[in-house]
């Protein structure tokens, strides 16, 4: 997946549990997605991904699909770039996702605002997951993972206030749509992350120790409190991520199935 994929991956891996095995990774190109790709990748999968901007140097999916996903005709062209590469999909990733929104709570939410998150958030995984189903219907197997977040329950009001209720509508869905392919061969299930410091994570730590005159740590350590703490002291890694996906992902899972598993350091406060 990248020029330095052994010396990135902090757990030993199989290189041949995902032979074999045709997957699709939104978003794949930054963040937990290009983890999760490079993960699943180093298993032996054949790995698509797809992303609004070109594919960054240095890395080599088997498949990259330059697309926007969050709407119709660029998941349109992404599902017919991927079928005429691979045929099918065996796994699909749905990590695409995010907010622009600007800061000032419930009132700077417009209705395109709305839409755009609805879209990118919500939407987007639907559109892929009907497009690839049926063929994973047809040969009786197939994994969906949707990435979520924990802000499906503890939504933040001031800028992403959209973008937590798409991710709370994506994992009801979530959860429909594996009572209804289940008995058919598929499995699907949710991951939520909390604060996981990816390269964009990162800018925005330093963004913010610089409007605030403090360092890195200081403005990581204020980030972690506004959203109540995080009790093992530091966010999550990409790689963390990417790691529990290839497990839901994988045969050790079989049969976990409709479930959420949220990977946040201990943010949420209840069971």
């Amino acid at each position: 997946m990248t020029k330095t994929l052994t010396t990135l991956l902090p757990f030993s891996v199989d290189p041949i549990e995902f032979a074999g095995k045709r997957v699709l990774v939104t978003g794949g190109t930054k963040g937990m997605g290009e983890a999760i790709a490079r993960r699943l990748a180093a298993g032996g999968a054949s790995v698509a991904t797809t992303a609004r901007s070109p594919l960054p140097e240095g890395q080599s999916p088997a498949l990259f699909v330059q697309a926007d996903i969050s709407v119709a005709e660029g998941s349109k062209h992404l599902v017919s770039r991927v079928l005429d590469a691979f045929g099918g999909i065996d796994i699909l990733i749905n990590n695409v996702g995010g907010s622009s929104a600007p800061a000032g709570g419930f009132a700077a939410l417009t209705d395109a605002l709305w839409e755009q998150d609805l879209n990118a958030n919500l939407l987007a995984p639907v559109r892929l997951d009907r497009a690839f189903l049926p063929g994973m219907i047809e040969r009786g197997h197939g994994v969906i993972i949707h990435v979520s977040s924990i802000q499906r329950r503890l939504p933040l009001h001031e800028a992403t206030l959209a973008y937590a209720a798409a991710k709370a509508a994506l994992t009801t869905y979530s959860k429909g749509l594996s009572k209804e392919v289940g008995p058919k061969g598929v499995r699907v299930n949710t991951i939520a992350p909390g604060f996981i410091e990816t390269t964009a994570a990162t800018a925005l730590i330093d963004r913010l120790a610089q409007q605030t005159g403090t360092d890195a740590q200081g403005a990581r350590q204020a980030l972690m409190a506004s959203l109540g703490g995080i009790p093992i002291g530091r966010p999550g890694k990409p790689e963390e991520v990417a790691e529990l996906a290839a497990f839901l992902a994988s045969d050790r899972a079989a049969s976990i199935h409709g479930a959420e598993y949220v990977i946040d350091g201990g943010t949420v406060p209840v069971v």
